[in-house]
This record gives structure tokens, sequence and C-alpha cells, in this order.
């Protein structure tokens, strides 16, 4: 039987991440998880029948081609698929009945929340606020969850936790934007720029670097300066060399200021841009406090410790990669689901090999040490 169920949980695995791979298609494009039920192609929009939708099996014999339009199916669906049967696999063989379950609903979580991070910068509230929830839920079911026998304590520990990981990263997003709220970016020579509006939505072209208009700002209190060179035009309107201040929804020169909503396209010649930016997302505080509603308040600072460390080097990566663009971004909700991960499998036996190692002396230093690496990451 122990064999029966080990080889249950890794189908269940391969096929909830068949599911995972839908949710993380559709939830950050809004559409909807049961209309249409059936999964689809996204070139040619044909849905798939089932025999074409086994997990795993079905992208390996389709030779990861879409069998009516041969569009290439992303190596991504077959990684979530392999990554989720082998999550659910080793969540089972290390803790059993019942605290799989809700180690696998976790981990589930924790791999839509990464996919779609990576792809769209952004963590959905139905995976935050949602995973929360669950949770706070999870720890009143299980008290084993975080290591007690009372349901009342295991959920006041949720909360807890939840809370401690949510006030954290917001003082990190609120000291962040204090100090590092704005990037300015020289050209060594004048750069093209043309802001174009298409209905509700509208891009940045700076020299052969396109930004879209919502992924600029993330506060009604941002602002973007242009510092031109020469006149810009807007239309039959001329605006003299200097600097174009841009807010979300209105542009201000000298005196004047316009609704965008009026405007088309303004075109010009840039020599230096400041871009508003954050320290980072508030979709990363939401998913720190579902990760401390599921794991508690241990598991919420040894997250923030992983997760800065790994996100310090793949920062130090992303700067020989990012080179001269402007405001290049790394996504933070991945290190702190891998920081989890870590901490699920082996976070007790880390924390108590590095106390013996180093001390309780070192504590103070290393959350000095982490929420300067926070707030430092996010932009290289």
């Amino acid at each position: 039987m122990t064999t029966v169920f080990t080889v249950a949980s890794v189908v269940l695995g391969a096929v909830v991440g068949s599911f995972l791979n839908a949710c993380i298609h559709r939830m950050p494009r809004n559409i909807s998880l049961s209309n249409p039920k059936r999964s689809f192609c996204p070139s040619c929009n044909k849905m798939i029948p089932w025999y074409e939708n086994l997990p795993i099996v079905s992208w390996v014999a389709l030779r990861g081609k879409c069998s009516t339009c041969g569009a290439g199916i992303s190596p991504r669906y077959v990684f979530v698929e392999i990554l989720t049967a082998v999550a659910f696999y080793f969540i089972w063989t290390r803790f059993g009945s019942p605290l799989a379950f809700a180690y696998w609903i976790f981990f589930a979580l924790l791999i839509v929340a990464t996919f779609i991070d990576i792809e769209h910068f952004i963590i959905p509230d139905e995976i935050t606020w949602g995973g929360t929830a669950a949770g706070v839920i999870a720890s009143l079911a299980l008290p084993s969850l975080m290591g007690t026998t009372s349901h009342l304590m295991s959920g006041l520990f949720s909360l807890l936790g939840a809370a401690l990981g949510f006030g954290l990263l917001w003082l990190v997003v609120e000291g962040g934007k204090l100090a590092f709220g704005r990037k300015k970016h020289a050209f060594t020579t004048a750069e093209e720029f043309v802001w174009k509006r298409d209905g509700d939505r509208a891009d940045l072209r700076l020299g052969d670097e396109s930004l879209a208009w919502e992924e600029i700002f993330s506060r009604e209190t941002d602002v973007l300066v242009l510092d031109t060179e020469g006149d810009s035009k807007c239309g039959e309107q001329t605006f003299p060399q200097g600097p174009l201040r841009f807010t979300y929804n209105r542009l201000t020169v000298g005196e004047l200021s316009f609704e965008l909503d009026t405007l088309d396209e303004i075109r010009g010649r840039v020599r230096a841009v400041v871009i508003p930016r954050e320290a980072m997302g508030f979709g990363d505080v939401k998913f720190i406090a579902c990760i401390g509603a599921f794991l508690g308040w241990q598991a919420v600072l040894f997250t923030l410790f992983a997760s800065s460390i790994i996100g310090c080097v793949a920062g130090i990566a992303g700067i020989f990669i990012a080179r001269d663009k402007s405001g290049a971004r790394i996504p933070f909700g991945p290190f702190l689901a891998l920081g989890a991960a870590i901490w699920v499998f082996g976070g007790n036996e880390i924390m108590d090999w590095y106390f013996s190692q180093f001390g309780a002396a070192n504590l103070l230093s290393s959350i000095v040490g982490f929420l300067r690496n926070l707030v430092a990451i996010p932009y290289v």
C-alpha cells in the first residue's frame, strides 16, 4: 500500500500541475478558469481533447507542438507538471497524511505565484490573500502544521506568521521607496522618445527600448521625468526644451498641464530620464503573509533571510545581463517561494546549524543585512 500511495502522489502531482498551468496562463490575463472549461491552444484557440491533455505524456507525444496549427507549446507546461509531481512525491514521503494535503496546497500556490511573477511581475490576489486564508484554515484544522496540538493556538500562530511577514515586508517597501524610489539614466547622446496612446493603453519608447505605461507607475504620486533636448511635438503643440513631467494620467510642462487622455502622441529627443520605481512589489508583501499563514513566524524570518541571499546572487548576475538597460527588474516572488520551500524540507536543521556555528550574537547584524539586501535587489 505504501508503494500505491507513493505512485498515486506522483500521478496526482502531475494532474495538479496540468491545472496549475491553466492558472499560470489564465489568471494574469483575466481568463476564467471555468469558462472555457477545457484547455485550449493559445495560438489557434482549438479546444484540446482529453487524449492530448494527458500530463507530461501528451507534451512528449506531440513533441511540444499543437496537433492542429503546429505552434510550439512552451516547455514550461511539461516542466510545471514534472515539478509538481516531484514536489508532491517528496512531500508525501517526508510528511505523509494528513500534513501532506496542506503542504500540497501550499506548494501549488508557490508554483503558480513563481511562474506568474516571472512572466508578468505580479502575484494575483487569489494566490496571496486567498492563500493566506487557506493557510489559516489549514492551521486551524491541522494544529501539527504549527507544531502544536491546540487548534486555537495553531490558528493564532498562523495569524501571527501572516501579520509578521506582511509587516516586515511593508516596512521594506516603504523604506525602499524613500531610499531607491527613483532611477536616473543619462544617455551618452540624445535618444528619440515617443509616447503614444492607444485607447486606454499607452507606451513609451526610449531609443530601442519600449516600456508599457502601466508598468512604469505603481502609485498615484509617482512621477516620470524626461529631460528633453530641443523642442518636443504633440500634434500642433510644441513643447520647448526642458523637463516633461508625467504622472500616470497627466503631463506637466512648466506651468502648463494636460490630461493624457486628450493627447495621442508626443515625440522628441531625450538626454536623461528619471523613472519611478519600487524597492519591491506589494504583491510580495501579501505573498509573504500567505507563507507565514501556512508555515508560522519562524518560517517567515528564515524565508526572508534565505530569499535575500538568493536574490542578491541573482541581482549580481542581473547587473551583467541588464547592463545599460534602464529600470531592469527581477521578480522577488520566486526567491520567496524558494526560501519557503527550503524551510519546509530543512529549515529547522539549517537554523540549528547556523546558531551552533555562529551563535545568537550575529542575529541583529543578520537582520540589518537582510533588510539592506531586500531593498537593493529588485532593480539592477
